[in-house]
């Protein structure tokens, strides 16, 4: 039971009403000893957390070499077109609090008719980034938020078992009372103590119910906060 109660404290503390806002801004960046503009966006989380899913996106965009800084992608698919020439560059820089992530490219390196969509699509996708890392991280709290509520209603069906069986043998023993008056003295010790153990299930049902709500209501915060990423 305590530890059901701990899950729900547990929860709760995690709620925030106001969802993360996802802004790009431009800067500037040196690649090769070339200044060039990127598109960059500052997200919080764990520094660890966000580079593992920036690296993630980079590896659907193309081919990435990560042991370099930045990371370089050749052959990309931008927004879903892919070019043969061209390359992409992508970096992070962050604390354990907030972390930016950026793509860029350098003109020189594409065909003059591609740099207008390669720019403006690039800065869509680090806006998409941004909004799939946050909606992923809230997806989390969500499923940690339902698999605390599954613990809580199966533990809160086996009391509501349990209480039908409690009352099917306090309705024996009240029927044997009557009919063992020569044993009565043990009967009402057995009816005293059977009471006590209803009265003890009826209190954790009570708390399980209530913990019940209080998660429920915790995941639809979540999902509320979900909603109001954009």
């Amino acid at each position: 039971m305590n530890k059901f109660i701990g899950v729900l404290g547990l929860c709760l503390p995690l709620v925030v009403a106001q969802a993360q806002i996802v802004t790009v801004n431009k800067q500037n960046e040196k690649i090769k000893n070339e200044t060039i503009e990127v598109f960059a966006t500052t997200l919080e989380g764990r520094k660890e957390e966000i580079q593992q899913a920036f690296t993630r996106y980079q590896k659907d965009m193309g081919k990435v070499k990560l042991l370099s800084s930045p990371a370089v992608i050749t052959e990309p698919i931008i927004s879903g077109t892919p070019f043969s020439k061209g390359i992409v560059y992508a970096g992070s820089q962050g604390s354990d609090k907030t972390t930016t992530v950026w793509m860029g490219i350098n003109p020189t390196e594409w065909n003059e008719k591609d740099v207008t969509y390669a720019t403006r699509e690039l800065q869509k996708m680090v806006y998409q980034f941004g909004i799939k890392f946050y909606r992923d991280q809230v997806q989390k709290q969500i499923d940690e938020t339902q698999q605390a509520l599954d613990a809580v209603e199966k533990q809160q069906q086996r009391m509501l078992n349990q209480s039908k069986d409690l009352t099917i043998k306090l309705s024996n023993n009240e029927q044997e009372k009557v009919q063992l008056e020569k044993s009565l003295e043990n009967n009402k010790l057995e009816n005293a103590a059977l009471k006590i153990r209803m009265e003890n299930n009826k209190k954790a049902q009570d708390s399980l119910v209530n913990a019940s709500i209080q998660i429920k209501k915790v995941m639809e915060t979540y999902k509320e906060k979900q909603l109001k990423i954009n």
